[in-house]
């Protein structure tokens, strides 16, 4: 045995990034390409390393097609991969699923989709390869296919192709569930798995790996995105992440509780900004900034909110060499004060950040306390209108920042009466 092939996963061409438009001055086009610039740089891979076979496992498309075009763009890649000598082996995942895309294109030879009826295998003799394999049929998948799929083929490097959460991962619905018990009893070599957008090697023997998507679309899918290039040689299994991302999600939390002044402070969100950036010119960076901490800078804040923000912002700007949009600044600092003592004051002041730690502890409630005064407003707001996400307040730490930045502005606005008056 000897071949080599990428695995890759999630590569949801065309997702929609919804919001950007709300950003000033984000750089919306470059964001959505950015999917379809990620596979392009995935065929480039393959027929750069000259790999025998790609093998997609689910989320091909991030929902049904708008028209043509997104098919057509997809199609165009397989075709490169045709004509470079390289097969294609692909499962349909829950957003790609059999009965989610209505539109049709007949794909290149060498493109195998797996059946979304039954699992199947799928040989390729001079290599002494079998890939196994079966799609969605539709969005919802709660059964654990794994004892269906076939049985190993002798003699052969066998390959399961699953779309899945395993046993569950946050952030991740649960489709196909399945362990690592159940995946090592197959007796495959290598897994290749889907659905989970973060890269997880699960187990070494046999290789079971998420490669998590290919490109990051939003500031929760932090970090280098992209694929695994794998080699097997009769010595073994060897395998290297190859990031493949055009735009790379940062989130940088900065704890200023020692900056004393706008100087200091952008001095360490220049160093932040260079040491996660690590001088990497081949992409646009997205950077998500959050400042914690106590600091005299909330006075400064208070007297001109956006102050810290539009610092922030200036310092990336005067970066030489990395391609960096700010996305959003999160301003989370409190006074210097002691706020247990606060807290324990008998007046409006201490019974705010007593209502405010009820309400982290109980973020379900926290949510419904929140979402009681945007009720009437959302009611008048038309149908056709998009909302932005954080209305539908359904993440837990979404819920404690609008907390935090509640009482954070209150305080702001009472003046003294955060230093210790009545």
């Amino acid at each position: 045995m000897n071949f080599t092939f990428l695995h890759a996963a999630d590569l949801h061409v065309d997702s929609p990034l919804k919001g950007l438009d709300r950003y000033e001055g984000a750089p919306v086009e470059r964001l959505r390409n950015a999917t379809r610039q990620a596979l392009e740089a995935l065929v480039d891979t393959a027929l750069n390393a000259r790999v025998d076979f790609l093998l997609l496992a689910g989320d091909i498309y991030d929902r049904d097609w708008q028209d043509f075009h997104t098919g057509l763009f997809f199609r165009e890649q397989m075709v490169r991969l045709e004509r470079g000598g390289v097969r294609v082996f692909m499962v349909q995942g829950n957003h790609d699923a059999q009965g989610v895309i209505s539109r049709q294109l007949h794909l290149p030879e060498n493109v195998t989709v797996f059946s979304s009826r039954t699992a199947q295998t799928e040989q390729l003799e001079p290599l002494s390869v079998a890939i196994h394999g079966r799609s969605f049929p539709n969005r919802a998948v709660d059964e654990d296919w794994v004892p269906e799929y076939p049985a190993p083929v002798a003699g052969c490097f066998n390959i399961g192709l699953l779309h899945t959460s395993l046993s569950g991962r946050p952030g991740h619905d649960r489709y196909a569930p399945t362990d690592v018990a159940a995946l090592t009893a197959k007796g495959y070599d290598y897994w290749a798995l889907g659905h989970v957008h973060h890269r997880e090697v699960v187990c070494e023997s046999p290789r079971i790996v998420f490669p998590g998507n290919l490109q990051g679309r939003h500031a929760n899918e932090t970090g280098p995105k992209g694929c695994d290039l794998v080699r097997v040689t009769p010595a073994g299994i060897q395998s290297e992440f190859t990031p493949l991302d055009v735009v790379r999600w940062h989130r940088l939390t900065l704890d200023v509780t020692d900056i004393k002044d706008i100087a200091a402070f952008v001095r360490r969100v220049s160093g932040a900004l260079e040491e996660a950036l690590d001088g990497d010119l081949e992409r646009l960076h997205a950077v998500r900034v959050q400042l914690t901490g106590m600091s005299a800078l909330q006075d400064l804040e208070a007297r001109q909110p956006g102050t810290l923000e539009a610092q922030v912002r200036a310092a990336a700007q005067d970066l030489n060499g990395p391609q960096v949009w700010v996305e959003q600044v999160r301003v989370r600092l409190s006074r210097p004060l002691e706020r247990g003592q606060v807290a324990a004051r008998d007046d409006a002041v201490g019974e705010l950040l007593r209502l405010v730690d009820e309400m982290m502890e109980d973020p379900d409630r926290a949510a419904e306390f929140l979402q009681q005064p945007l009720a009437g407003l959302l009611d008048k707001i038309p149908g056709e209108v998009e909302l932005p996400d954080w209305v539908e307040l359904k993440d837990e730490q979404q819920v404690r920042d609008l907390l935090l930045d509640a009482e954070s502005t209150v305080l702001a606005r009472l003046g003294e009466a955060g230093q210790g008056e009545s």
